[in-house]
């Protein structure tokens, strides 16, 4: 277990997650925010695959994890940290029938304790403008607008939203 919330709990990927990870990174809905490109079984068991294989590696800055749900151990999304020039970037995704349930608060709420705990001294996350969701959680939680930029995967508004921890 890398760290849990109240309902949830963050841990290493296995590659028992193909069949929940596939339909997660499978979904147009899903990644419209995020890379804007779905991908097929075999594309995403070899993600997963490399994914995995990460966790071995020295001086990883690229960190990947399921959320599960703690009541009945469903693997519901995941879970990121990744360098972002010297920086650490959070990020989340969550199987389409888990939103609207306050997963996202939740899981930002607790990356923002296990951020701490590890002794980072700042994250950041961007969000695509119409994510207002994403947005709101962010602003919630006292990050603050930094950068407002047209992204240059998706071509369009994105925002930069930092939190000194």
């Amino acid at each position: 277990m890398i760290f849990e919330t109240e309902r949830l709990l963050i841990r290493k990927l296995k590659l028992e997650d193909l069949i929940a990870f596939n339909e997660l990174e499978s979904n147009p809905l899903v990644l419209k925010y995020a890379t804007g490109e779905v991908k097929n079984l075999e594309e995403n068991q070899q993600e997963l695959e490399e994914l995995i294989a990460k966790y071995d590696v020295l001086n990883n800055d690229f960190w990947i994890y399921a959320i599960e749900q703690k009541k009945d151990m469903v693997f519901i999304g995941t879970v990121a940290l990744v360098k972002d020039n010297g920086i650490d970037e959070i990020g989340y995704r969550f199987l389409e029938r888990y939103w609207n349930l306050g997963f996202g608060s939740e899981i930002c709420k607790g990356l923002i304790f296990y951020c701490r705990q590890i002794g980072m001294p700042k994250i950041v996350g961007y969000v695509v403008d119409e994510n207002i969701a994403s947005a709101k959680i962010l602003e919630k939680l006292n990050f603050k607008v930094v950068k407002k930029f047209i992204s240059d995967d998706l071509k369009i508004p994105e925002t930069k939203y930092e939190l000194e921890l």
